[in-house]
């Protein structure tokens, strides 16, 4: 039995939170995944008051509505492998704010964007910020035992599930773990996705279901708002493969229709075509919360 989430910005903004943990909940979901991005108004949110936090814990506790997961994109804009050492800095101070906001709202993963950097050049000095800040990053977040999930990203950097086993062989601790995009891992042609889940399995802590096109030598792909159906991915191999390796995790439908003029329609037109490949395949649905 698997549960089912929504991306935050997949619903409608500027609700309270807990009529958006009502929404979430009446079309059929059993947690939200929260967002700290680059943008100011979501980074504000490391910095959240105890009274702020309180209201979306207790909203998550009158609605029966779980946060599974804090995606932490901010670092997009403020890398761990920047040049800049007070970005290096800021970065790190964000990981644990982020921390520390996770564990006061029982959220018990973050996810890791796996950048080195965005927005600057990639060198291999960037690559060697990056792994010296992820270690201490892994050490924070192990003090409060919150885990860290490097996503499979829409960069070279880190677009598969054998990069993050291979950083998992310097950096040793159960608290890093790999959050696999499958829009992602299909969009780039050196990945056999199969066998990416196959020899990996023991590291996915949880999984992102997101259509794309591909990356080729005259496309860069499509890595966000591709309709579900419309994309690359095979889903009902990819979660047949799942299924048959025992992964009983979390499922995060990842879709960008908040500012759309219906994004309930949009969010449920996505839960109905996934609801189809579960049945299809076996997939049982953890039931909603009453």
């Amino acid at each position: 039995m698997n549960s089912l989430g929504i991306y935050e910005k997949a619903l409608p903004k500027n609700k309270s939170w807990k009529e958006t943990l009502q929404t979430a909940k009446d079309l059929g979901f059993n947690f939200i995944e929260f967002s700290v991005d680059e943008s100011d108004e979501r980074l504000a949110r490391l910095d959240w008051t105890k009274e702020q936090r309180e209201e979306l814990r207790d909203a998550s506790w009158q609605t029966g509505v779980r946060i599974h997961t804090l995606m932490l994109s901010g670092h997009r804009r403020f890398p761990l492998g920047s040049a800049d050492p007070a970005v290096r800095e800021n970065s790190l101070e964000m990981l644990t704010k982020a921390v520390d906001l996770a564990s006061d709202l029982g959220i018990r993963n973050i996810q890791l964007a796996g950048y080195d950097v965005y927005y600057e050049p990639k060198t291999i000095q960037s690559r060697e910020w990056f792994m010296e800040n992820l270690k201490k990053a892994v050490e924070i977040a192990a003090k409060k035992e919150v885990m860290l999930d490097i996503e499979t990203m829409d960069d070279p950097f880190i677009n598969s599930l054998t990069k993050i086993a291979e950083i998992k062989t310097q950096i040793h601790s159960p608290w890093l773990q790999a959050y696999p995009d499958l829009g992602n891992l299909t969009a780039w042609p050196e990945n056999n996705v199969g066998r990416e889940l196959e020899t990996n399995i023991d590291n996915i802590a949880a999984v992102h279901l997101k259509d794309t096109t591909p990356v080729t030598e005259t496309s860069k792909g499509q890595f966000r708002d591709v309709p579900f159906g419309e994309g690359t991915v095979d889903f009902k191999g990819c979660l047949q493969t799942l299924k048959r390796l025992g992964y009983n995790g979390a499922y995060t439908i990842e879709m960008w229709s908040e500012k759309s003029d219906d994004p309930l329609a949009k969010v449920k037109e996505a839960k109905k075509f996934f609801d189809d490949i579960f049945a299809e395949v076996g997939i049982e649905q953890e039931p909603i919360a009453k």
